[in-house]
């Protein structure tokens, strides 16, 4: 079963497809319902995490999807309102995020001077969410979520995780050599040992480049889905839905890539350093 959070985005799409195919509009169908026109925009466009099995089988009575169809949608409402892990640490994850980070099927991530989320090690996690102002409780349940994120990295249907990591966010570690150690041995194990984790680094030589605006990560899903981009900020980031503006993350990801050095000479340079320290 994939995330509930993409459940809930495909039961949204699919009730959409489901009225339009009716050939009824918002109104018509709020007049029938004697709901607001704004409840049923709501659900159709997501706003409304959780629509009911009785509400979704009265649309579904109107719109006249029966039998099969109709249970495999009341299941898909059903599974889109599990409550998933994450939503116990909102306090120091972005739900919203990390919910479509664990249906992705594939994840193209740049985190600026930053090692990426799932690349780190839980002493780099401990020390990133002490210097952004966390307490010991903040920073302990930081280190529980993204260890937790971290298993997204081993499930069957993720097929490409690719993340450019900057050589400058290794160096920002370089005065405590036992972190950087284990920073740099988590890398290079990752990218040996998984098959579908790819890892490039982009050489402070590079000078400015592409991705110089900011951290940002790139999702895919399967069944044809739109792809999503999420782009990082102080004020904790926000997800990117346009075409335009995923096919823009896109673009500059493309040329982060052509930035960097290939996965083997990544390797190679990650294990001369980790040797050093």
């Amino acid at each position: 079963m994939t995330s509930p959070t993409v459940r809930r985005r495909r039961l949204s799409a699919e009730l959409r497809r489901r009225r339009v195919e009716a050939g009824m509009t918002l109104s018509d169908v709020a007049d029938v319902l004697e709901w607001s026109p704004a409840k049923l925009g709501h659900i159709e466009t997501g706003i409304r995490k959780w629509p009911s099995v009785m509400e979704v089988s009265a649309l579904l009575k109107l719109y006249g999807v029966t039998g099969g169809q109709r249970e495999a949608v009341l299941t898909m409402v059903r599974e889109s309102r599990l409550r998933p892990w994450w939503t116990e640490y909102e306090d120091v994850i972005s739900s919203a995020y990390v919910g479509n980070e664990a249906g992705a099927v594939a994840i193209d991530t740049y985190a600026g001077m930053l090692v990426p989320d799932l690349l780190q090690v839980p002493e780099y996690t401990a020390a990133l969410a002490r210097a952004q102002g966390h307490g010991d409780l903040g920073t302990e349940r930081t280190v529980t979520a993204f260890l937790k994120r971290q298993e997204v990295l081993e499930r069957d249907s993720l097929e490409r995780y690719h993340a450019v990591v900057e050589e400058d966010a290794l160096r920002r570690v370089s005065g405590d050599s036992a972190l950087l150690h284990a920073q740099l041995r988590r890398i290079v194990d990752l990218g040996r040992n998984h098959d579908r984790v790819v890892i490039r680094l982009l050489p402070t030589s590079a000078g400015l480049h592409a991705g110089s605006a900011g951290p940002f990560t790139v999702l895919e899903f399967d069944e044809g889905e739109a792809s999503l981009a999420f782009v990082a900020a102080t004020h904790g980031g926000g997800i990117v839905e346009s075409e335009e503006g995923v096919s823009a993350c896109q673009n500059v990801w493309r040329r982060l890539v052509g930035a960097s050095t290939s996965p083997e000479a990544t390797a190679t340079t990650l294990n001369r350093l980790a040797l050093l320290t």
